[in-house]
C-alpha cells in the first residue's frame, strides 16, 4: 500500500517554504505584485499588510467592478508649462513604475482604461505649484494619476481630497535624473470617505523627491507611500502629519528602498490623537540594498495621545543587505503630553489649555513648516486649531 501525501493549501499573504510549509510574508520586498485583480485574494484582516486595517469598513473597495465616472469630480490648476497627457494601459510611461502590490491598487489599475498624466519638462522650474483638486460626491471611485518631473526640472504638485467617496487611488510618480519633484497629498475628507491609496515613485540619478502626506478627515484613509532610490545620488525625503479624531482610522505603510549607490534617505511620520477610537496606524519599511553602497538613512515616527480612548501603532523595520554604508537607523516613540513642558509654560502664567494648545502646535508644526507653500500651510495650522478646539469641546 503506498501512502500519499497531501500539499498543504496555499495561504494567502505567504509563501512556499523548502520544507513544505507556507510561511508569512514579512517584508515589504517579498510582496507579490500584479496588474491583475484576481491574484490577490478578498483580504481577512489577517494579511501582514491588511492586520491593522478595519477591512469590515472598506469592502467596497474589495469588489472587482468598475466604478461610475464622475464620483470624484477633478480640477487641475498649473502651470502653462506643465504637459497634460491622457494615457492608455499600454502608453509609456504609465506602468514604468507602478505595480500594485494589493487588491484595490490592482483593481483601480485594471478598471481606469484611461490615466491622466502631469508632465513638468526637462529644464523647467515651475513658478508655482500644480494643484489637483479632487471632491468625491459619493459612491466608489478608482483612478490612477502619473506624475512625471523630467531631467533637470523642479516642481511641486498638490493633491488635494475632500467630500465624500469610497476612492481607490493609484499615484505613479517618476523623478528623472537631477529633477527635483514635490508631492504633497492633502486628505480633508467627510468623515464617511474611505480613501486606500498607493504612491509608488522612482527617483533616478541626482534627482530628489520630497513627499508628504497630511491626513486630517475621512473615516478610513490609508495612504501608502513606496519610493524606490535607483539612481546613484538621489534623495529622497518622506514626511507625514495625521490627526486622527474619534472613529477615525488614519494609516500609512511607507517603503523607502535605497538601490543605487550615494543614496539619502529622511522619513519622519508625526501624528495626533483625540477621542474614543481614534486610530493611526504607521508601519515604516526600509531596505538597503546591496548594490546601495554608501547609503545614508533614517526614518523616524512620533505619536501625541491627547486622550484616553485613542490608540496608535507604530512599527519602523530595516533590512540591510550590505555592510559598506554611511549610515542607517529607525525609531517610534508614542506618548502623552510632556508634563514638564506643560509646567513650565503654566509657571510662565499660560493656562493649561493653551499650554496644551502651544505644545500640539509646536509639535505637529515641524511637519507642516517643511511643505514650503506658505498659503497651505497657513491653512493647515487654521486645521490644527480646528481639531484642539473640536477637541475641547467635545
Amino acid at each position: 500500500m503506498t501512502a500519499t501525501t497531501q500539499a498543504p493549501p496555499v495561504v494567502p499573504g505567504s509563501t512556499a517554504h523548502t520544507d513544505g510549509r507556507w510561511v508569512p510574508i514579512q517584508t515589504r520586498s517579498e510582496r507579490p505584485t500584479s496588474t491583475d485583480p484576481a491574484d490577490f485574494p478578498v483580504p481577512t484582516g489577517r494579511e501582514v499588510n491588511w492586520k491593522h486595517t478595519p477591512t469590515d469598513r472598506i469592502g467596497a473597495l474589495f469588489a472587482d467592478e468598475a466604478g461610475p465616472h464622475g464620483v470624484v469630480e477633478v480640477s487641475v490648476s498649473a502651470p502653462d508649462a506643465v504637459k497634460q497627457l491622457v494615457l492608455r494601459k499600454a502608453d509609456a510611461p504609465r506602468g514604468e513604475v507602478f505595480v500594485p502590490e494589493d487588491r484595490p491598487s490592482a483593481i483601480a489599475w485594471s478598471h481606469e482604461e484611461e490615466a491622466p498624466l502631469l508632465r513638468i519638462p526637462a529644464d523647467v522650474e515651475l513658478g508655482e505649484p500644480v494643484v489637483i483638486d479632487l471632491v468625491g460626491t459619493g459612491g466608489v471611485a478608482h483612478a490612477h494619476v502619473i506624475l512625471e518631473a523630467m531631467p533637470h526640472s523642479r516642481g511641486t504638485v498638490v493633491l488635494r481630497h475632500s467630500g465624500t467617496a469610497q476612492h481607490a487611488q493609484n499615484v505613479e510618480i517618476i523623478v528623472r535624473d537631477g529633477a527635483h519633484l514635490e508631492v504633497v497629498s492633502v486628505q480633508q475628507w467627510d468623515d464617511d470617505a474611505v480613501h486606500l491609496s498607493a504612491h509608488q515613485a522612482r527617483v533616478d540619478r541626482d534627482a530628489t523627491l520630497r513627499h508628504i502626506v497630511v491626513s486630517f478627515g475621512g473615516g478610513v484613509v490609508r495612504v501608502n507611500p513606496s519610493v524606490e532610490l535607483a539612481g546613484t545620488g538621489s534623495r529622497g525625503e518622506l514626511y507625514g502629519l495625521s490627526y486622527s479624531d474619534a472613529g477615525q482610522h488614519l494609516e500609512s505603510q511607507v517603503y523607502l528602498h535605497h538601490k543605487g549607490a550615494e543614496t539619502s534617505g529622511d522619513v519622519l511620520y508625526k501624528g495626533a490623537l483625540q477621542g474614543e477610537g481614534a486610530r493611526s496606524v504607521w508601519i515604516g519599511d526600509v531596505l538597503i540594498g546591496p548594490d546601495a553602497v554608501g547609503t545614508d538613512s533614517y526614518e523616524a515616527n512620533r505619536n501625541l495621545v491627547l486622550t484616553d480612548g485613542a490608540r496608535a501603532d507604530s512599527i519602523p523595520n530595516l533590512e540591510i543587505e550590505t555592510g559598506d554604508i554611511r549610515g542607517a537607523g529607525h525609531a517610534s516613540a508614542t506618548g502623552r503630553f510632556d508634563d514638564e513642558q506643560l509646567f513650565y509654560l503654566q509657571s510662565r502664567g499660560i493656562r493649561e489649555d493653551e499650554a496644551r494648545r502651544l505644545v500640539v502646535l509646536g509639535f505637529l508644526s515641524d511637519i507642516v513648516q517643511r511643505i514650503g507653500i506658505p498659503e497651505l500651510e497657513a491653512e493647515l495650522h487654521q486645521a490644527i486649531e480646528r481639531e484642539l478646539q473640536e477637541g475641547a469641546a467635545s
